[in-house]
């Protein structure tokens, strides 16, 4: 392992009707609060009207920003950095998804930088502070309830980044209550699940060699995932596989199971710019990828490609090479993500080659990237070839 420091300062607070701790959550002093949501599926399922009571309760002054997209567009992060400065806003609370808060950790930096907003995006700038922010989640997927990453599209140059600056764009807290994600659909539920399956892959392909512990937890999290993933879809109202798959969600990218090593995110990036030449769902666009960014960088240590095979998906190792072994594992890994009515192709998203320079393009915005295996131009182009 290498050397490593860690400290999470966002406060997990878990469980049925959770909400109502909400007031006293708030910091002392708060007098405005900027309520970020997305396309109104909280209004429909209750959920706006929970935490507009305890906000109520709170005697705060809401003001709200609705309709924050699936893929976060640098427009809307403007709308709010304006909408807290002239109102003089002193907490925002995220109400949503992965997306909705990612748009609120660049709304609370933003209104606090004289700059573009952008700026902190791309990393040109760096936030020395942000309004306070907390979230209450109402999706399992990307784990962007207890880290401090967002990711942001530039819907105008065609490009979408993640960033993060810790502490400022952690959450001082959020609230989980797994009975908020039973009216999530099915196919946004296999998309969580795709998400957090792949958080937990970026984290397991690493080059130190030293991190039995964390290959444990790992895997006991994506063996879960497995196992609970295909009932939660025969059963979309089950508190029980709900509980479990917000909470897999939550794990899979809290800094815990990433101690000691810096995973790959070759892939993010890769999705990252697919999704900002042509909007796809993120999660939609890592099914199609992940899985092909394995069979291109199979020959780097396919000793970890088959434990991951051996130890998650069952392959029987005996009389087979490593190689065959990692083949059969990313296999059942196409097999099962298919199964769950995860998309296998480009084409599925009627997305051919015609624009793979332009992806290519923006996927190399920041130079070579990958910390598996160093990926060159050449090779997003090979893995996009595999995706069609």
């Amino acid at each position: 392992m290498e050397t490593f420091t860690y400290y999470n300062p966002t406060k997990l607070i878990f469980g049925k009707d959770q909400v109502t701790q909400l007031p006293d959550q708030l910091p002392a002093g708060t007098k405005k609060v900027l309520l970020v949501y997305g396309g109104g599926s909280i209004k429909k399922n209750g959920v706006y009207d929970q935490v507009m009571d305890q906000l109520n309760k709170a005697e705060v002054q809401v003001h709200e920003l609705s309709g924050v997209e699936p893929n976060p567009k640098l427009t809307t992060v403007y709308k709010g950095v304006e909408i807290c400065k002239n109102e003089d806003i002193d907490f925002l609370l995220a109400v949503g998804g992965g997306s909705v808060i990612d748009c609120t950790k660049t709304i609370a930096a933003g209104a606090k930088y004289d700059g573009d907003a952008w700026d902190l995006v791309t990393r040109q700038g760096t936030p020395e502070d942000a309004i306070p922010f907390g979230t209450v989640l109402t999706l399992a997927a990307t784990g962007s309830e207890m880290n401090a990453g967002s990711v942001i599209t530039n819907w105008e140059t065609n490009e979408k980044y993640g960033w993060g600056a810790p502490p400022f764009t952690n959450p001082k807290f959020s609230i989980l209550d797994p009975a908020n994600t039973a009216s999530v659909p099915r196919n946004q539920t296999i998309y969580g699940i795709v998400d957090m399956m792949t958080h937990l892959f970026e984290q397991y392909f690493h080059t130190p060699t030293q991190s039995p512990v964390q290959d444990e937890m790992i895997e006991g999290v994506l063996r879960t995932i497995i196992d609970t993933a295909p009932k939660l879809l025969d059963d979309l109202e089950s508190y029980e596989y709900r509980e479990t798959i917000l909470y897999a969600g939550t794990i899979a990218l809290n800094g815990m199971l990433q101690m000691g090593y810096r995973g790959d995110w070759a892939s993010h990036n890769i999705e990252h710019a697919v999704s900002a030449v042509y909007d796809i769902p993120h999660a939609g666009g890592l099914a199609i990828l992940f899985p092909n960014w394995m069979k291109h960088n199979l020959k780097v240590r396919p000793e970890r490609f088959a434990q991951l095979a051996t130890n998650v998906f069952g392959v029987n190792a005996e009389g087979k090479s490593e190689q065959q072994v990692a083949e059969e594992g990313i296999e059942a890994l196409r097999s099962f993500w298919t199964s769950l009515g995860a998309p296998e192709t480009l084409r599925d998203y009627e997305i051919t080659d015609e624009k793979f320079d332009v992806i290519v393009d923006r996927a190399m915005k920041r130079g070579p990237f990958g910390n598996f295996n160093k990926l060159e131009a050449e090779d997003v182009e090979k893995i996009l070839e595999l995706s069609k």
